[in-house]
């Protein structure tokens, strides 16, 4: 059994997409509409800790959607519902204005610092480890051991190891061998204020472009993948 939110705001969000769906309501537009009145940053429920909000400052908005789509999913048809929470594929294709206008003003920021602080910082880092991993094929190179911390020591200026050291004492983590989903993610956002940190204006811009472009290919190979499923 999952505990009862203890926020005002937590309860109204579920009764409001419990309501709007039963109503008629597309069950993805009360899905925003619910996540707009949500107020807690995090939550422990099921068994499960949940983190909305990394560092108080980027949102994730995906677990959330999972976290509130548990409490209604059967009122959702299982193929959208996987869609979105694990393809990130919603059922309804938004503006950015409308998704904002939905979720809500202060939310659409913190989502674009997770998405600028996450999910871009790791598509550079998956870049930056390709350029070094291709340059060593070419000298014929094929052994990978490195390339890795390579990687890191150019974005960062220091290994894997060393950075994820330093997160965890800054923050009073306990030293493990493995590192659970929301602790990588508060990795990767912490990694990428260490960056602004270190380089210059020019030099985050320059990365922050080449990871951009990477995740543009990357979502239309992905939208020509879902076509081709579809069709």
């Amino acid at each position: 059994m999952g505990t009862v939110p203890a926020c005002a705001g937590d309860i109204q969000a579920i009764q409001h997409l419990e309501e709007a769906i039963a109503a008629g309501k597309h069950w993805y537009l009360a899905l925003l509409e619910a996540i707009k009145l949500w107020t807690s940053p995090e939550e422990d429920y099921n068994g499960r800790h949940y983190c909305y909000l990394i560092d108080n400052e980027a949102f994730d908005w995906l677990v959330l959607a999972e976290r509130l789509c548990e409490q209604v999913d059967r009122l959702i048809p299982e193929k959208e519902l996987i869609d979105l929470l694990f393809f990130d594929r919603p059922p309804i294709e938004l503006t950015k204005d409308e998704f904002k206008k939905l979720i809500g003003k202060a939310k659409y920021q913190a989502y674009l610092n997770y998405l600028y602080g996450v999910l871009v910082e790791e598509i550079l880092i998956l870049a930056v480890t390709e350029e070094i991993r291709k340059r060593k094929r070419a000298l014929g190179l094929n052994e990978d051991n490195g390339t890795v911390d390579e990687a890191y020591q150019h974005i960062y200026g220091a290994t894997q190891a060393e950075l994820v050291s330093l997160f965890r004492k800054e923050r009073g983590y306990t030293r493990r061998k493995s590192m659970p989903i929301g602790e990588a993610k508060e990795f990767t956002y912490w990694l990428f204020k260490q960056r602004l940190k270190r380089c210059d204006k020019s030099r985050v811009a320059s990365d922050t472009k080449k990871a951009l472009l990477k995740l543009h290919r990357y979502m239309r190979l992905k939208g020509a993948v879902a076509a081709s499923q579809s069709s």
